[in-house]
């Protein structure tokens, strides 16, 4: 395929929506290309071999994937049998405090809730959503503009948002371990706490790691992006690297990148309340990737943590509050929000030869923050690992200003492009009935920006394609995803 050659649906960028979308047009017997500015596939679901340990593979963005366990799209697509493995540890993720036990979130609930100093405030707040969790996924994952069916769960979720969303978070939940463990999970949107927007992140992904839990795919997250790749390819999909788009594209267009690239792409024949409003987008505050190679497992105080894979780095809940409240102000925080993973613990394949393993690991920073953070984060963990500097073969810090030159959607580090919000997760970018559909005929958006918001579930992509192949070519019957 010439890219000059008019195809059926042409997707720009590759990342797990992008190219969701791209299998769901492919499959539904449309021709299909998909274009990608870098000069590999998959976005935010990419790993990369360390320039100095070529054995030890580092995950560019996405880690960890209780979300792709979850997703509806997935689960027809059904990773699994196209070799994707994603082992699921005993252990969702932990949170270390000083001077007293981690706080941990074990997959089973009940182990969780006699782990902590009051598990009956954990199980009262999430009992109900985990023995109900297909509707919490459902909606949270869903397009918004379906009828819901369990309008009781849903009404026990939102009482929940609402108590941990706003200045009553400290009644429902008592124990300061207990406190740390829900804000954690919560703060993964990078936004002030309490709010609407992280209380619904965190009832989401705290549902799930005491149902499908917290997996790590065997391999690296490029597993995920490559199985939907040959997919694309089995259906006559083509793919094309190192292709940055600056130009209208011809015949029908998905966008997976921020919406705001569409002025630059369209710039006069964008109507100009749609233009204005694009201009006016806002990207959240940023992350500071540090990847580290290291010699050893890692040296935690509590050693019931050499079993976990996932990390909130963050201490107190009211230390993590503080630190998110700087970040949203401008300022760094001066113990920042630390997002880390060891994925070896759960995929031992990811050590080398030489017993050299990767940690993968975020702060959060102001959005476009020139700061390398290696040196906080290595602090950071050294809080909760005395010695940890000392299994540190090497380090790649990369700013959250950064960020963008090797995936161009993250704006100042902003890896939710924008959607890191409850509010968009209803409108998508801009206020319209449809978020996927732009006033452009033809042109439709599918990034992380369009609801359902951020994470590899695929779902954006789904509902893009879902409303061009019903207004394009008058498919209203979704393919098969099925192996």
């Amino acid at each position: 395929m010439r890219l000059t050659e008019r195809v059926d649906v042409t997707v720009v960028g590759s990342g797990p929506n992008g190219l969701a979308a791209a299998v769901v047009c492919a499959r539904a017997g449309l021709s299909v290309r998909v274009f990608e500015a870098e000069p590999t596939f998959g976005g935010g679901s990419r790993t990369t071999a360390d320039p100095g340990h070529p054995g030890v593979r580092h995950d560019v963005c996405s880690a960890v994937h209780p979300l792709a366990l979850a997703s509806p799209l997935f689960a027809e697509f059904d990773l699994a049998a196209r070799g994707v493995e994603l082992v699921v540890p005993d252990i969702s993720y932990a949170n270390p405090l000083d001077g007293r036990p981690a706080a941990i979130a074990y997959r089973d609930l009940d182990r969780t809730c006699e782990g902590l100093e009051d598990g009956t405030s954990w199980r009262r707040l999430l009992g109900p959503l985990v023995s109900h969790d297909n509707t919490v996924i459902g909606f949270l994952l869903g397009d918004k503009r379906s009828l819901p069916t369990d309008l009781l769960t849903l009404v026990r979720l939102g009482l929940r948002m609402v108590g941990q969303g706003t200045s009553a978070w400290n009644v429902s939940l008592t124990g300061d371990d207990a406190e740390a463990l829900f804000t954690g999970v919560a703060a993964h949107t990078i936004s002030r706490l309490p709010s609407l927007t992280s209380a619904g992140a965190g009832m989401l992904l705290a549902t799930l790691a005491h149902t499908v839990g917290w997996p790590i795919p065997v391999g690296g997250s490029q597993v995920i992006a490559d199985a939907l790749i040959a997919d694309l390819r089995a259906h006559g999909g083509e793919l094309h690297s190192g292709v940055d788009v600056v130009d209208p594209v011809d015949g029908v267009v998905l966008f997976d990148t921020a919406p705001t690239a569409l002025l630059s792409i369209y710039g006069e024949a964008l109507p100009t309340g749609y233009a204005n409003r694009l201009r006016h987008y806002r990207f959240g505050p940023g992350v500071a990737k540090v990847d580290f190679v290291l010699s050893a497992d890692v040296p935690w105080k509590d050693s019931r943590l050499a079993d976990a894979v996932t990390f909130h780095l963050g201490g107190t809940r009211a230390e993590m509050a503080a630190a998110e409240a700087a970040v949203a102000a401008g300022r760094h925080a001066e113990r920042p929000m630390v997002l880390a993973a060891l994925p070896h613990v759960a995929d031992p394949g990811r050590v080398d030869r030489a017993g050299l393993r990767p940690m993968w690991s975020y702060a959060h920073v102001p959005s476009g923050s020139p700061i390398d953070q290696a040196e906080a984060v290595t602090a950071t963990v050294e809080r909760f690992a005395p010695g940890f500097r000392d299994i540190v073969v090497a380090t790649r810090g990369v700013p959250a200003a950064q960020m963008a030159e090797h995936n161009a959607n993250y704006v100042g580090g902003d890896i939710a492009v924008g959607g890191a919000d409850a509010w968009r997760a209803l409108t998508g970018p801009t206020p319209r009935l449809n978020p996927w559909a732009t006033p452009l005929r033809g042109v439709y958006l599918c990034s992380s920006a369009t609801p359902p918001g951020a994470g590899v579930h695929g779902m954006a992509g789904y509902y893009a394609a879902r409303t061009l192949l019903r207004r394009e070519f008058g498919l209203d019957r979704l393919p098969s995803l099925g192996p």
